[in-house]
């Protein structure tokens, strides 16, 4: 969806975990689910829902440690896919990897690798069947994790790597077909709940634009066409429309530094609005007009309502939380309370769960795990 923007999230986390120690902030927090945290070596429960997250009946958290985001649900709801950057299992930069939600224990092993191991993936998601997977992955240019940029004059960036293409792949990694082979940037690719369609994100134009496809990688379209960075775009659930963020300059100013920005293969993704359009890229319309960064939007399953992450509140572009909003633009509802990230939310295809990626019960680190909420409207 967006490979580098959780790397942005440790910048933001990072001056926030330095705040928090330094002022002692406590939580205050209501039992629904506890977990246990490890300090000092003394177990202490404590709540992982936070006040105010009366969506939540409850929450289960599925990993601890390392960086875990971008989780998205098999067609039966069985399986989750990810991606996941984590030292003790030996990992440089993003892998993706499959496991069963209810049934595997990620709080003690490690899952099942779907990708290489090669190189920087990111995206993955379901085919129709639940037994093959697309994502993308650099490592036929380089078996290497790419370099990732530093700040640029005090901005922070992250890179469009023109070494990504989507490819499928099976459940135990083989790679399967190659669906991208024009030069540069392909990526962020999702599937239609309808399982006839993909949408990803280019550069084949020399701008950052969406684009549709069959299932194999034929009948390729245009869907967007305007100036910015379009992508992390998912399909409503029947499939008629298309939900996602931009960062589109309008001014001068603006227009000159993305431009120049993206000739050499960054982009400063810290403002961005939610679009929405036909799938077909008909009916394009602003959704949110927040300020700062909106984005990993998802539909609700009744596909009048998207949630989403959003900083808009803060002042110094912390914390991130979820929100929802009616696809008319009314109806803004906080959904999480975090002090720190909450993310990548994606609702089961039943509507009865929600996935989201969150610094929350971390012991005060910068780790990025995936919590399973029972949802409730």
């Amino acid at each position: 969806m967006h490979p580098n923007f959780y790397k942005m999230k440790r910048v933001f986390i990072a001056l926030l975990s330095v705040s928090l120690l330094a002022c002692g902030t406590e939580k205050k927090t209501e039992s629904s689910e506890s977990a246990t945290l490890n300090s000092d070596s003394t177990a202490i429960e404590v709540s992982i829902i936070n006040q105010g997250e009366t969506h939540f009946a409850s929450l289960k958290q599925l990993t601890n440690g390392g960086d875990n985001a971008e989780a998205y649900w098999s067609f039966d709801d069985s399986k989750l896919v990810f991606q996941v950057t984590n030292p003790k299992w030996e990992l440089e930069c993003d892998q993706i990897f499959v496991f069963d939600w209810q049934n595997d224990k990620l709080m003690e092993n490690m899952p099942q690798m779907v990708s290489t191991g090669l190189g920087r993936t990111t995206c993955s998601y379901f085919l129709p069947g639940d037994t093959t997977i697309v994502y993308a992955s650099t490592h036929l240019a380089d078996s290497a994790c790419p370099p990732s940029p530093e700040r640029t004059n005090g901005r922070y960036v992250w890179p469009i790597y023109e070494s990504f293409d989507i490819f499928t792949a099976d459940l135990e990694g083989n790679i399967i077909n190659q669906l991208t082979k024009e030069p540069g940037y392909d990526a962020e690719a999702t599937v239609s709940p309808k399982g006839d369609k993909i949408v990803f994100t280019s550069l084949r134009t020399g701008d950052l634009e969406l684009f549709t496809c069959d299932i194999d990688g034929s009948n390729v379209k245009q869907i967007t066409f305007d100036l910015g960075y379009d992508g992390g775009a998912f399909f409503s659930p029947d499939g008629s429309k298309l939900i996602f963020r931009s960062s589109r300059p309008k001014t001068e100013e603006e227009i000159t530094k993305y431009k120049s920005l993206l000739a050499e293969g960054l982009v400063e993704p810290t403002n961005m609005e939610l679009y929405i359009c036909n799938a077909d890229g008909s009916d394009l319309r602003q959704l949110t007009d927040l300020g700062k960064a909106n984005w990993c939007p998802f539909f609700h399953p009744s596909g009048e309502k998207v949630i989403f992450a959003s900083n808009h509140h803060t002042e110094r572009g912390f914390p991130f939380n979820l929100y929802m909003i009616n696809i008319d633009g009314t109806g803004l509802e906080q959904v999480t309370h975090d002090e720190t990230f909450d993310a990548f939310p994606v609702f089961s295809n039943d509507g009865k769960h929600l996935v989201f990626s969150s610094n929350r019960n971390n012991g005060g680190t910068r780790e990025t795990n995936l919590f399973v909420a029972e949802w409730q409207d």
